[in-house]
């Protein structure tokens, strides 16, 4: 068997709330606009389209309570608060009502985006890679496993200042609905995570300053930006 050029990169993983084993990351899809007052802050109409999708890779995972450098190319690093969905089981083209049959489990997220980097691209046209995909750019904290969809509030604070804060009731879709939508798109496998949209009230992190992210009954997402 042929070797390789150069040793491959290590896997990347997340750690599992009780469990010793780490979750393997295959790839992330990220979902856009899916809470209306977050639609509306960034002038579009909720209720306009169905789910979209955007990526981000594996290797952009940071761990929370990591400290991490202020991103090149911007000036302008926002947040993002999300629930992340930890896909177990693979599935194509599968009905919502057993969507849940492929969730590992939960946990909450930060989105980190270059936004003048994404308005430029807007304004182009073109797409949104360099504003989202960039190196440490998904914050993820330990997973809970099962597959109930976790209820309660949403929050994001930067210091001490809570700048995000909703019920996860107010997605406009659903977890099941956002696996569904996405299985017909692409065949889901163990080790994907789905970033399920951010509420309103996103904004910048400044150097020096800890974003920290919190769902009820998750482990946090936190990450001190140098």
């Amino acid at each position: 068997m042929a070797g390789f050029v150069f040793a491959p990169p290590p896997p990347v993983s997340i750690a599992i709330d009780g469990r010793a084993e780490r979750f393997a990351v295959r790839r992330i899809f990220c979902v856009g606009r899916n809470y209306a007052e977050h639609a509306r802050e960034m002038g579009h109409d909720p209720a306009a389209e169905p789910p979209f999708f955007f990526t981000k890779p594996a290797d952009a995972v940071v761990e929370s309570g990591a400290q991490i450098p202020y991103p090149l190319a911007t000036t302008d690093l926002h947040h993002e608060a999300e629930l992340v969905v930890a896909i177990g089981r693979a599935g194509v083209a599968v009905p919502p009502a057993e969507a849940l049959a492929l969730v590992f489990g939960y946990t909450a997220g930060n989105d980190l985006t270059r936004r003048d980097l994404q308005a430029a691209a807007k304004a182009a046209r073109r797409p949104w890679d360099m504003a989202k995909g960039f190196d440490q750019s998904a914050v993820i904290g330990a997973i809970r496993q099962g597959a109930e969809v976790p209820q309660g509030r949403i929050r994001c604070s930067v210091g001490r200042r809570v700048t995000q804060d909703a019920a996860l009731s107010e997605m406009i879709w659903p977890v099941p609905d956002i696996i569904a939508h996405l299985s017909r798109l692409v065949a889901l496998a163990p080790g994907d995570l789905i970033m399920t949209g951010t509420p309103a009230g996103v904004g910048p992190i400044a150097r020096g300053q800890t974003c920290t992210v919190e769902i009820d009954g998750l482990s946090p997402a936190s990450v001190t930006v140098n």
